[in-house]
């Protein structure tokens, strides 16, 4: 960096000449800033939209399990009286294929971890009228899916790789 002094009306005046490493960090700089923001702007776009989406969703948590008795199953990692959840309990204190109620045109964030230890399989989430699929997720791994609940009715939550993990979303 150069600086130069000179005087004027009496007064010592300092600037700063842009040399070529200045400009180049100052393009580094814009171009991450802009990396940030569209990253952020997409992140608040649901998956059955295309327009961002400025709200606080609803969470659920829900996990992918297995045991000897039930077989592979989502587990609520809510609780029993957790707003938009409706089921009997089981197996530790979680609803089992658990039935989630939400309001018309709300925003809702289900967020799926597979916990499944026994046979360490990979499990998805998958409800087709809101677009809403999860990667395979192996042992541990976890994905939140944010989508808008704008259609009234029943619809089924899977997963298409074991068809006995299956339960309803109602949307009232």
């Amino acid at each position: 960096m150069t600086k130069k002094r000179r005087q004027q009306n009496g007064y010592s005046v300092s600037f700063t000449r842009m040399t070529r490493k200045r400009i180049i960090t100052y393009g580094i700089i814009a171009a991450i800033l802009s990396g940030i923001s569209i990253a952020g702007y997409k992140s608040m776009i649901p998956t059955n939209g295309n327009a961002p989406v400025f709200g606080i969703p609803n969470n659920h948590f829900v996990k992918a399990k297995y045991t000897a008795g039930s077989g592979y199953a989502w587990v609520s990692m809510s609780s029993g009286s957790a707003k938009g959840l409706r089921g009997s309990g089981g197996g530790g204190g979680g609803i089992i294929n658990p039935q989630y109620v939400f309001s018309k045109g709300g925003l809702q964030s289900i967020h799926v971890v597979n916990e499944d230890y026994e046979t360490h399989s990979k499990h998805n989430f998958n409800i087709d009228e809101f677009n809403v699929h999860s990667k395979d997720l192996a042992y541990s791994n976890s994905q939140t899916i944010t989508f808008v609940a704008d259609k009234p009715g029943t619809f089924h939550y899977y997963c298409n790789i074991h068809p006995e993990m299956k339960g309803d979303i109602s949307i009232e």
